[in-house]
């Protein structure tokens, strides 16, 4: 068993994170996991190719050969399938997500548990901010109309900047955990040490740097030592945990190998989870064991509850519930 020591402790106080070696067995949680997404692709190229966007569902191909050939075809990536998560805004429906019982089986870890537990407290629930991230090798990509890979390196933000002003006091830990080896090629989170323990930075969309406009909203580099930043590959099984105000990114994926993640979110319980249109649920408590949901039926059910309210509100631009805390102009931003 993978157990929380006083080391992993400290490391994460000083540094900002830690990776855990062999929480998660990859055959008994990470294998079903790949096995229960063969499934969702089948879903997705049966859906494209039903609607004319590919021409064959490619079911002869391999995960990431098949995957990849589909990306390829339709010039865009289809996260929405795969994620655990929903939009903010134009949700409708059948919008498609995807909570199957391996996904939930790996929240709900007992070994994962017990390093947070180390970390957060004996209540803790898992938190509505939470993706999977499918990132297949970036060279064989299709290209944006901006000339950049369609899924490349995540740029540079704190966990913290994603969730509303309400969060701000919350104990909110990143569990971050490939589905793969993900050796340094492969685009592995790159971390900066240290920068937890500095307040929230402004997060810019669109960031003009060295004359070049990024795309998507990011921490502008001379707001931290950037060049401290240090990539933390892993291997099956490994599990990092990350403060909510480290300053952290992903390198792009060089490798042949597509890097397959799990990005999750812990916090106490109680608090405010940062995302409340979205549900959350008790992982564990030592002082109520019977509130830990343990039955993926029905976090299943929690979503598809929470998608039929969310294609009722915040469409059309509108913003009946916020999920953002940034506004353009800051002063932060100006190159």
């Amino acid at each position: 068993m993978a157990v929380a020591t006083k080391s992993v402790v400290s490391d994460f106080q000083e540094q900002g994170f830690v990776k855990v070696k062999g929480v998660l067995d990859p055959a008994t949680v990470l294998d079903p996991i790949i096995e229960e997404y063969e499934g969702v692709l089948d879903d997705l190229a049966r859906d494209l190719y039903e609607d004319g966007e590919i021409a064959s569902e490619y079911k002869a191909l391999p995960f990431d050969a098949r995957i990849l050939k589909i990306y390829q075809e339709t010039g865009r990536q289809h996260a929405q399938y795969f994620d655990f998560s929903l939009p903010f805004q134009d949700v409708k429906e059948d919008t498609p997500c995807w909570f199957g019982p391996a996904v939930f089986n790996a929240f709900v870890n007992e070994n994962l548990l017990d390093v947070l537990e180390q970390l957060i407290g004996p209540e803790i629930s898992s938190n509505p901010v939470q993706h999977v991230r499918i990132k297949p090798p970036e060279k064989y990509l299709p290209k944006t109309e901006q000339g950049q890979p369609l899924i490349g390196a995540t740029l540079w933000h704190q966990d913290h900047g994603v969730v509303v002003p309400e969060a701000d006091e919350t104990n909110m830990v990143t569990v971050w955990f490939s589905l793969t080896d993900t050796p340094v090629e492969s685009g592995p989170l790159n971390v900066v040490p240290g920068t937890h323990r500095g307040d929230l930075l402004t997060h810019c969309d669109s960031y003009a740097h060295n004359t070049t406009m990024v795309q998507g909203r990011q921490i502008p580099e001379k707001l931290f030592p950037y060049r401290a930043a240090t990539p933390l590959p892993t291997e099956r099984g490994d599990v990092i945990f990350m403060h909510k105000r480290t300053v952290h990114g992903s390198l792009a994926n060089l490798s042949e190998n597509m890097r397959w993640s799990f990005d999750l979110r812990y916090h106490n319980t109680g608090a405010h989870s940062g995302r409340v249109a979205f549900p959350e649920f008790v992982a564990r408590s030592r002082s109520n064991p019977d509130s830990e949901l343990r039955d993926p039926v029905k976090w299943h059910d929690m979503w598809m509850d929470c998608r039929k309210r969310m294609s009722k509100i915040n469409q059309g631009g509108q913003f009946d519930i916020p999920f953002g805390r940034w506004e353009d102009g800051h002063p932060d931003c100006e190159n």
